[in-house]
């Protein structure tokens, strides 16, 4: 894994940590943050990957992939989590399936959209009221290592993990717009 860090940028270390698991089967809702992400693995073949509408949609063919055999993962914003405490309550939660997501964090550093940082105090105890496991991602040099265990642990329990991307580690998103 250190090796594979060097001069990474933090969705390569996603994206090898994805494949190192059999992870095959990306469903999103676009993201600009997670643009980068979502790049790379439509131009990686050992992806099936496609945008959904909703993350409902997202969380419930990624549990019906794992039902077929599958590993999947979901990529999502701050904001589409807000939409999931019942999905992840009723599905993946009870019926132990492994719903690996990760999540771009906005409402935090400069945030000015105040609906943003609404939804972002409800993402952690959303987490902590369903049990599941979630990592805040702020490091390069922590993410393979973070990524690889949470998701090997992931599968070897059946329960879901949650990587908070932060953007102290993607750049998030710019709210200055340049000057025309």
């Amino acid at each position: 894994m250190a090796a594979e860090q060097a001069g990474a940028a933090w969705h390569d270390l996603i994206v090898a940590g994805l494949k190192r698991h059999g992870i095959d089967l990306v469903a999103y809702v676009p993201d600009n943050v997670l643009t980068p992400l979502i790049r790379a693995i439509h131009a990686d073949p050992d992806f099936t990957a496609f945008s959904t509408t909703r993350e409902e949609e997202a969380v419930g063919i990624v549990c019906g992939a794992w039902m077929a055999g599958r590993r999947g993962a979901v990529l999502m914003q701050t904001s589409g989590f807000g939409t999931l405490a019942n999905v992840l309550a009723s599905l993946p939660v009870p019926y132990q399936i492994p719903v690996v997501m990760f999540i771009s964090e906005r409402g935090t550093l400069g945030e000015f959209n105040i609906g943003q940082t609404l939804v972002k105090r409800t993402m952690r105890p959303i987490l902590e009221a369903t049990g599941i496991e979630y990592h805040v991602c702020t490091r390069l040099d922590e993410l393979a290592f973070t990524v690889d265990r949470a998701v090997r642990q992931a599968f070897a329990t059946q329960a879901s993990v949650a990587f908070i991307l932060s953007p102290l580690l993607t750049g998030g998103k710019d709210f200055l717009k340049e000057p025309a």
